[in-house]
């Protein structure tokens, strides 16, 4: 499909709150029904009652015993990056690339998206808005025995499809090691007939942007998909005339604002030369050096019969869990978790220069990013207790977030991690305004951004981490 017609037909979608097959005003009902439709049993068991996963004799790693799915390992890291120069824990390895994947389909001129109603045994409100397809290699090569996952021939080359987005995206670089997930969306014809499954419904890009007002409702790997489409770019002379059409209530000036921020192809603080010199600095200076050390020489953790934690009780445990959920492929299994110590915060500051909001951006290293460093939130605080005195370091623009006075939060709703490797987590997502006395000067780690620039790098893979990610898909434009 031709670029141009693409990024219009995205646009149009995301819009679009109007739509006959389900209305905005009933997904939370039918959200609702979904989870009360649905047999679901999560409880913790000791690491010896996990069936089918040991700690393997030699390192004590903890693994399934197929050798598939992932596995619990330890790893020693050094870095010059920050405060703390060395340091070892935990990591989720899965080497596996997964489907995260979204059917669409044109429906009276409009672009629609086939999402799913689905559990994951981490969700804290059970039932979250997920992707078409949702699963790592060893579940559609069925190496749990169960069902194949429904709607698998979409992505597996088996139909005939229109590639409308298909990125590599990287994870949680604190809590997995190198891993990606294949985020695709690909659109099939109008005269196509989809048997469409009970927990699966047909929503425009624009309500999947309102659901996300709400706190927990829409999961992490359908904001990761939604984060990388784009929207195309314009020049600054159509965006002003727009902008002259759009200047009524505070809602929708900061809805224009985040528009123009997307489309503007012109007006930016810094060019993409000069921010990819800036990253590329970045990656020569610093250092990220892992290695692989057996899970049971981990310094300053503790395994016993039910957890493995950090002695200080900070950061995250890691826990087995006993699932039964009625409607997917398996419907009983046993496995790891991690559960982080408490909830954490990601926000971006906004500001804007020369007309058009830009986003500040941190560069972050984390342990188990794919090439060093990635963008990231001006504050991302995931794990351990982020207020004063009680981290290793302090965060920087902090206090700008916490303090931040109501009329300047643009975006603030509670937001999980993905429920099928974290327990009940949640971060406060936030989007706050600042003005023209906060300076446009920053530290040498961040840099300020517009949204149509972030998107830019979205699509090359590997550089916005899945936090930054999480805000930008949030970000709506009705």
């Amino acid at each position: 499909m031709e670029t141009a017609k693409k990024n219009i037909e995205f646009l149009k979608s995301a819009l679009t709150l109007e739509n006959p097959f389900m209305p905005s005003n009933q997904f939370v009902e039918w959200m609702k029904e979904m989870n009360n439709n649905v047999h679901v049993n999560i409880s913790k068991v000791p690491f010896n009652k996990l069936r089918l996963w040991h700690f393997d004799s030699n390192s004590h790693n903890l693994i399934h015993d197929s050798g598939k799915f992932f596995s619990i390992e330890g790893i020693r890291v050094k870095t010059n990056w920050g405060n703390v120069p060395e340091w070892e824990q935990p990591i989720i390895n899965q080497p596996e690339v997964g489907f995260l994947g979204i059917i669409t389909k044109k429906i009276n001129g409009i672009l629609y998206f086939l999402m799913q109603a689905k559990i994951e045994p981490g969700n804290l409100n059970v039932v979250q808005l997920s992707p078409t397809l949702q699963a790592t290699r060893s579940n559609y090569s069925q190496v749990h025995k169960g069902k194949r996952p429904l709607y698998l021939e979409y992505f597996n080359g088996e139909k005939k499809v229109t590639y409308l987005l298909d990125q590599l995206q990287s994870e949680q670089g604190a809590r997995f090691l190198k891993k990606r997930n294949r985020n695709v969306i690909v659109e099939i014809g109008e005269k196509e007939d989809i048997e469409i499954q009970n927990n699966f419904c047909w929503l425009t890009l624009g309500q999947i942007k309102l659901f996300l007002q709400y706190d927990n409702l829409v999961n992490m790997d359908s904001r990761t998909v939604i984060s990388g489409i784009p929207f195309g770019e314009y020049p600054r002379d159509v965006l002003d005339f727009y902008d002259t059409l759009n200047f009524t209530s505070e809602t929708k000036k900061r809805e224009t604002g985040y528009l123009l921020s997307m489309l503007e192809r012109d007006r930016h603080l810094f060019n993409m030369d000069e921010i990819i010199s800036w990253i590329t600095q970045k990656k020569s200076f610093f250092e990220l050096e892992v290695e692989h050390i057996p899970l049971k020489n981990v310094s300053n953790w503790i395994i016993d019969e039910e957890d493995i934690y950090h002695e200080s009780k900070k950061y995250f445990s890691v826990v087995g869990m006993n699932v039964e959920i009625g409607n997917r492929e398996v419907q009983s299994w046993d496995q790891p978790l991690i559960q982080s110590a408490q909830e954490g915060i990601i926000a971006f500051i906004i500001k804007k220069i020369g007309g058009i909001y830009h986003f500040l951006v941190q560069a972050k290293l984390e342990a188990g990013n794919f090439d060093i460093i990635e963008l990231a939130p001006t504050v991302q605080c995931l794990t351990g207790n982020y207020r004063k005195g009680y981290n290793e370091y302090d965060v920087m623009f902090l206090s700008e977030v916490l303090n931040a006075k109501p009329e300047q939060i643009w975006y603030s709703t509670y937001q999980s991690e993905e429920g099928g490797r974290f327990f009940k987590e949640q971060n406060k997502n936030m989007i706050i305004e600042v003005g023209d006395e906060f300076p446009n000067d920053v530290p040498e780690s961040y840099i300020w951004m517009t949204l149509n620039q972030m998107k830019v790098f979205i699509k090359f893979n590997n550089y916005l981490n899945i936090a930054a990610r999480s805000l930008i898909a949030a970000v709506k434009f009705v």
